[in-house]
């Protein structure tokens, strides 16, 4: 292995239609798991995925399960057509945290599945029941983040990279924010458009339904590091496997944190799984002295394949 190479999987928002359906006619293990995935969740998935209709595919209880399948499913593809493949390690975007403890062998792709439907269905629940707004603040350091949210009363959801945090919470409250943001001189405060406040307390009637599951899933200790978005550092006991994963429910995603902890670890190469190349241009804004490809699309694979046979 020229590199050390941590995998990254997508979080919800990269969802499109179509995703997957190229990988099915060159990869048994992709059919497989997309056969599974509907006979667990007892709905069509693979259809939402490959034909939609986007409205279908958007609902928090479908686009989880599908981020979660397709990661796999081009770990699988990767898998089936490099024996020898390898990495060191994993991490995920907030959903995509349940994609990279499967893809590290944290439990199995039947465990996960249904741990990601449930959650997507709690937190659409608990989005149904609020009136929550998320709010992008470009060009902003993390304590501005933190006072601004502390100010308006909203929670700071994410940490993606220099210049990337997300507020959430009480949609009323977000044009104070938006205010703020202004009176600080931040580049720029863009409204987001979600279906309501993730990582937010607004979130805690999902937290809380969610725990149960958790408690009753099969956890192991992963035999690589794996990142908690929670804590930005690699959680490998089962007990606190599942705290991390609650906790990530309401808590922020600190994924600059993930990365560099990653990147201490000695990790050179970052491929991210997942529709869009999102990640792979948080990870350049990060550190651009690192490595990192995105891998969402067969075409994308034949493209880089030489990368997997290293």
């Amino acid at each position: 292995m020229h590199r050390k190479r941590a995998l990254i999987f997508s979080g919800q928002g990269a969802q499109c239609v179509g995703m997957g359906a190229d990988l099915l006619e060159h990869s048994a293990a992709v059919r497989h798991l997309y056969n599974e995935a509907d006979d667990t969740l007892k709905f069509p998935l693979s259809q939402y995925c490959f034909e939609g209709p986007q409205e279908k595919l958007t609902e928090t209880a479908v686009c989880q399960p599908a981020l979660y399948v397709h990661g796999l499913a081009l770990l699988a593809l990767v898998k089936e057509h490099h024996p020898h493949f390898r990495f060191a390690a994993t991490a995920g975007l907030s959903l995509g945290e349940y994609t990279a403890h499967a893809a590290a062998g944290t439990f199995d792709f039947a465990t996960g599945l249904k741990l990601v439907f449930h959650r997507g269905r709690l937190m659409q629940e608990a989005c149904d029941a609020t009136r929550g707004g998320m709010l992008a603040l470009v060009g902003a350091t993390a304590e501005q983040g933190r006072e601004i949210a502390h100010a308006v009363d909203l929670d700071a959801a994410n940490f993606n990279a220099p210049g990337q945090v997300v507020l959430s919470g009480d949609e009323r409250k977000i044009p104070a924010a938006i205010e703020a943001a202004k009176q600080m001189g931040i580049r720029k405060a863009i409204p987001l458009k979600v279906a309501g406040a993730y990582h937010s307390r607004l979130m805690k009637k999902a937290q809380d339904g969610l725990r149960p599951y958790l408690d009753e899933a099969k956890i192991s200790n992963p035999p690589m590091p794996v990142m908690a978005n929670i804590s930005g550092q690699e959680i490998a006991e089962p007990a606190a496997i599942r705290d991390a994963l609650s906790a990530q429910v309401c808590g922020s995603v600190l994924w600059e944190d993930c990365i560099r902890s990653l990147i201490a670890l000695g990790i050179t190469e970052f491929i991210e799984f997942g529709p869009g190349g999102v990640l792979a241009g948080m990870v350049k804004r990060i550190d651009p002295a690192v490595h990192c490809l995105s891998i969402g699309t067969y075409a994308n694979y034949k493209e880089h394949s030489h990368v997997f046979a290293q």
